[in-house]
């Protein structure tokens, strides 16, 4: 057996069953041992960035790393992008990129590259393997960096010489660290800020905003009357009729200061103090008051659901009903195709368990309240603000929950950074409806042109933020890739080509004409 098959064998005994793929000559031996090892599906990628994207939105639903197959450190750089996004969601992610053989690099042939100064910057965990006798127990190690705390990518270097000599057979899997626990000095804090009197904020991410813990977390809403709220961009949350409502932090830096105004006391769970995504001229960054009294009980990675329990037992609130969201579903609108009617649609149609994939970037920031009180689902956002990852991460959930049905927000601008996704829908036949906010134009940059105080913009300035002359015909594009596609121009349109799109397997892509 070599290195290879080693690795591969090493992966699946971890629990990590699909490789996101697009391969080179290096990565040769790693791509035959796939066929000779039974429990790994692979997926291929027309571009390294669909492939990364990929395997965030793959772990975000499976609650496990896929692994990715990168070509060298070009390979590695054209997927940096959503790594970046990957690791600001802390999802685990096990990239392994293929390398020159050891005794190759020192002619520095053109694809020579420092691949281990390229993974640094995205990667918690990076390693060169040495030997083919060392690539399984590499493998093995680089599953569990990938699972501990917070949640991480880990790259795995395999130059081409370990991965064909001989080994010594997989590796057993490693377990990952515990997740580390809250103190109860913390605890009592927090407790003691909720029961002050004053106004007090919850604010949570991570997996606080899932399962056991937003429950856990709703019941001290119910005891204490605090506010709940999470980050403007999450890695995955569950919302919907009957889940604990919560409000998301606006991006928008004046109504984000207005938000969280009146908050005497904020508690930290699983997530930092809110802070602008950009700095602008004469507006603060941290966006709490400075005489907030801020009590950070556990970060990222911490176990939530026990810290919350702590918090609840404190309080004696554990076996109180939480706070739920009432049941309500817009009504659906005619006329004109707006955000506002695109929302109606997707809140009064949405079908159980749906996952959202927002990176709707302008357009889709008035969703929210059209799908609070709809159908359960589950929503992924753009965690790190690398734009392209939208049609990605609704590939690789939909790879994760075939059995649910994907919707993905996706602005015109960005959906062409990684539109080659749309052939891996198709080949794979995922059940994603992509609808594409055609607005042909950067819209969100326009108005980042005026909050940033540049002054007098002119004609040069707009072709910067403007994607017209020509127009892009979203229709044409996912057709040449295997997908089906309409355009809808008005309201209307859109609710009848939505309802069919759902009700049909397979991909399909909307292009909202605005």
């Amino acid at each position: 057996m070599n290195g290879a098959e080693s690795l591969v064998r090493t992966l699946v005994a971890s629990g990590v069953d699909v490789c996101f793929s697009n391969p080179g000559t290096s990565e040769m031996h790693f791509v035959a041992a796939l066929d000779r090892v039974e429990g790994m599906r692979c997926v291929l990628g027309l571009f390294e960035g669909v492939v990364t994207g990929m395997a965030d939105g793959y772990a975000r639903m499976a609650l496990k790393p896929a692994s990715t197959l990168l070509h060298l450190g070009p390979g590695l750089g054209n997927g940096l992008a959503n790594l970046h996004n990957a690791k600001k969601a802390f999802t685990p992610v096990v990239n392994i990129v293929g390398e020159h053989a050891t005794y190759h690099i020192e002619y520095d042939a053109p694809l020579t590259a420092d691949i281990e100064g390229i993974a640094r910057p995205v990667s918690g965990w990076v390693k060169t393997s040495r030997s083919s006798k060392d690539v399984a127990a590499d493998g093995a190690d680089a599953v569990a960096a990938s699972m501990g705390v917070p949640g991480q990518v880990a790259t795995l270097i395999l130059p081409a010489n370990t991965a064909w000599e001989e080994s010594n057979g997989p590796a057993a899997p490693v377990a990952p660290v515990a997740r580390p626990k809250a103190s109860a000095d913390a605890v009592r804090a927090a407790a003691a800020a909720l029961t002050s009197g004053e106004e007090c904020m919850i604010h949570i991410s991570d997996t606080a905003l899932m399962g056991e813990a937003l429950e856990m977390a709703g019941r001290i809403m119910a005891k204490t009357g605090c506010r709940l709220s999470c980050k403007t961009s999450n890695r995955r949350w569950e919302r919907g009729a009957g889940r604990v409502p919560v409000e998301r932090i606006q991006y928008p830096v004046d109504i984000a200061l207005k938000q969280l105004e009146s908050v005497k006391n904020l508690i930290l769970i699983g997530a930092p103090v809110p802070v602008a995504f950009f700095a602008y001229p004469n507006k603060p960054s941290v966006l709490i008051p400075e005489s907030c009294n801020v009590v950070d009980v556990a970060r990222e990675g911490y176990d939530l659901l026990a810290a919350l329990t702590d918090i609840a037992e404190e309080l004696g609130a554990t076996d109180i009903e939480p706070v739920r969201q009432k049941a309500e579903k817009p009504a659906l609108m005619s006329g004109e195709l707006t955000p506002e009617s695109i929302a109606a649609a997707i809140g009064h149609l949405m079908p159980k368990d749906a996952i959202i994939a927002d990176e709707s970037v302008t357009s889709g920031r008035g969703l929210m309240p059209f799908t609070a009180g709809t159908e359960q689902h589950d929503w992924l956002s753009l965690t790190g603000g690398s734009i392209g990852i939208g049609m990605p991460y609704a590939t690789g959930a939909a790879i994760a929950c075939p059995d649910r049905k994907v919707i993905c927000l996706e602005g015109d601008g960005s959906g062409m950074y990684t539109l080659q996704a749309l052939w891996t829908q198709a080949r794979e036949k995922c059940n994603v409806v992509n609808v594409i906010f055609a607005n042909r134009t950067y819209e969100i940059l326009k108005g980042e042109l005026m909050n940033v105080g540049a002054e007098n913009p002119g004609r040069k300035a707009f072709d910067m933020l403007e994607i017209g002359r020509p127009d892009l015909d979203w229709r044409q594009l996912a057709q040449g890739m295997g997908v089906p596609a309409t355009r809808a121009t008005t309201a209307d349109e859109f609710n009848e080509q939505f309802k069919r799109a759902l009700n049909e397997p397979g991909p399909h892509l909307i292009e909202a004409w605005m």
